[in-house]
């Protein structure tokens, strides 16, 4: 059921639709707040990096969310994977969980890949899509053996890496902002962008390859009037 409420920008000086158009920026492309700035600042918008950082920690997450709302029920079929990255000079993991279509189930960045922290995941997983796959597919780190006979004992499970390279290829538009953004500095913040960016990019990515140039125009235009809406612009006069 999509939901009735905007997002609320009472004392906001900017229009919402500067607020918005900023946040896509950030989220959709590999730049940086100072660059999110200057591409403003060449329409004739003067507003700081730090504003911009500011709008992008408020509202990210809420049209993050508001979009998850909208989607379709993920399918049965989850692919799981985990990857080392450092985060103010310490070793963590990102695991993510993505459906046999592509789209992210949900991300979790913890300190250890043992049997206890892919349990934390798989029952964060569990109780975000209220449900058990039907095939959980995963690499053959031990770790999800554990969990899966313990949590998701119904599921088939299929442990090869050949497999996962759905969950292994979801990684890249995170890499690439990653290094744009010159690494995390924090766990916290890890997390709370990447569930962000997890939600927001892959709407405006739709599969060009799949699409001829009439049929992509078309889509895009319906994400972006979905956009409009999760942003509250729609109904800002």
């Amino acid at each position: 059921m999509v939901e009735a409420e905007v997002p609320s920008y009472k004392g906001f000086r900017y229009p919402a639709e500067i607020i918005a158009h900023c946040v896509w920026l950030y989220h959709r492309f590999p730049l940086s707040y100072r660059e999110v700035e200057e591409l403003m600042l060449a329409r004739g918008v003067v507003v700081s990096h730090e504003t911009i950082r500011q709008w992008c920690a408020k509202f990210g997450p809420e049209y993050a969310r508001r979009l998850r709302r909208r989607r379709p029920q993920a399918g049965d079929k989850w692919h799981l994977d985990e990857v080392y990255t450092k985060i103010n000079g310490e070793w963590r993991y990102l695991w993510r969980a993505v459906d046999q279509d592509g789209n992210v189930l949900d991300i979790l960045v913890q300190s250890r890949r043992d049997a206890k922290a892919a349990k934390r995941f798989m029952a964060k997983l569990m109780k975000k899509q209220c449900r058990v796959p039907r095939v959980l597919v995963t690499d053959k780190l031990r770790s999800y053996g554990v969990a899966h006979r313990e949590l998701m004992a119904s599921a088939e499970h299929r442990q090869s890496k050949y497999l996962n390279n759905r969950a292994e290829n979801s990684h890249q538009p995170p890499r690439q902002r990653e290094r744009a953004m010159k690494g995390f500095r924090s766990p916290g913040g890890a997390q709370r962008f990447l569930s962000a960016f997890s939600a927001i990019s892959p709407h405006f990515r739709p599969g060009r390859h799949r699409l001829t140039a009439s049929q992509y125009r078309t889509t895009m235009n319906e994400r972006f009037n979905v956009w409009n809406e999760v942003s509250g612009l729609s109904t800002v006069t």
